[in-house]
């Protein structure tokens, strides 16, 4: 650290921020994780939007995504219970973390017990703490939701109607007082999986647990991950203030003021994504072509010559419903608007 930033007080996050950097800009990834890429490109609520709110929609370029929430169990009473919508930074830590179970693992099934515990740690969020409580929460609004994802392609539209998760147990924590209802191992549906192992983008894990406790900066950063790679060299593409808050704006009356935090926000996006090349002035963002947070050589472990690119299907049918994890990963090849 130079002396400069010793003479700096930092908060702990900052202090996060500029260790991950570093270490980024010094070291290849031990850890990839990954995300659908309509999830990177079609965020879930930043805040609560209330329990009576049952439905969110999202659009940008080519990709649309709808969250009906859902209802689950009671174990106790035997009956159904609404559960609302996910919202903030842990959904988005949630879905990070079983999109990268199923593809390093190969499997639909994920044991959510024991690796969100680990993964938890892995983000520096306390395992006991309200922090694992709302992870788990979040885990269950999501478990219980019904998602529809559509990706424009070549004048037609690909829908995909599905729950992310297709099965899943729930309990009741011992403890009386925590009354949230999280299930232990889940299932992801083998629509979601199989268009999972078509789409998913490979993230940095330590980007992510740097930026874990901002859902902007989560947005921006799995936003950029799977866009700037696929802007032609030398040709930038310029995206306006109002097309930026449209698709990060929520819960801003003026895009002014989006603006400013938007802005603080990407510098912190930039910190934990090095080699992104994007700008910014009065009249927009003009974003530049870049190298991918994860090199086409470090997804080489998961079995595979891997290349960004459309996937190679499996040597097996019986295969293409359990492991995308064997298959190649591609970055989201697909079609972008300006905005």
């Amino acid at each position: 650290m130079t002396k400069a930033r010793e003479h700096l007080t930092l908060t702990r996050r900052q202090e996060k921020l500029i260790e991950a950097s570093d270490v980024i800009r010094s070291d290849p990834p031990e850890r990839i994780d990954f995300l659908h890429t309509v999830q990177c490109q079609c965020g879930i609520p930043y805040k609560n939007p209330g329990e009576g709110v049952r439905e969110w929609d999202r659009k940008q370029g080519g990709a649309v995504l709808r969250i009906e929430a859902g209802a689950a169990i009671d174990p106790r009473s035997g009956e159904f219970v609404k559960l609302g919508l996910p919202y903030g930074e842990k959904p988005r830590l949630v879905l990070i973390h079983l999109a990268s179970e199923a593809v390093r693992n190969g499997s639909a099934v994920v044991d959510v017990e024991d690796s969100m515990t680990a993964f938890a740690k892995s983000l520096g969020v306390e395992p006991n703490g309200q922090q694992l409580k709302a992870l788990k929460d979040q885990l269950a609004r999501l478990a219980a939701s019904t998602v529809r994802m559509g990706i424009m392609e070549e004048g037609r539209a690909v829908q995909v109607n599905t729950q992310i998760v297709s099965a899943f147990d729930l309990w009741f924590p011992k403890q009386p007082d925590q009354r949230v209802l999280w299930p232990s191992t889940v299932r992801l549906s083998q629509e979601y999986f199989q268009s999972l192992g078509r789409h998913a983008v490979p993230l940095d894990h330590r980007a992510v647990a740097a930026l874990a406790s901002s859902s902007m900066a989560l947005d921006a950063y799995v936003w950029l991950a799977q866009r700037l790679h696929r802007v032609p060299p030398g040709k930038p593409q310029f995206i306006t203030w109002a097309a930026a808050y449209e698709q990060f704006g929520q819960g801003f009356a003026r895009v002014r003021d989006f603006r400013r935090q938007f802005l603080h926000t990407l510098a912190q996006v930039k910190n934990a994504y090095p080699s992104s090349r994007i700008d910014a002035n009065e009249q927009g963002l003009t974003l530049e072509h870049s190298p991918p947070p994860i090199p086409p050589r470090h997804v080489a472990f998961l079995g595979a010559n891997t290349k960004h690119g459309k996937l190679v299907a499996p040597p097996r049918a019986a295969d293409a419903a359990d492991s995308p994890g064997r298959e190649m990963i591609e970055t989201a090849a697909v079609p972008e608007s300006t905005s």
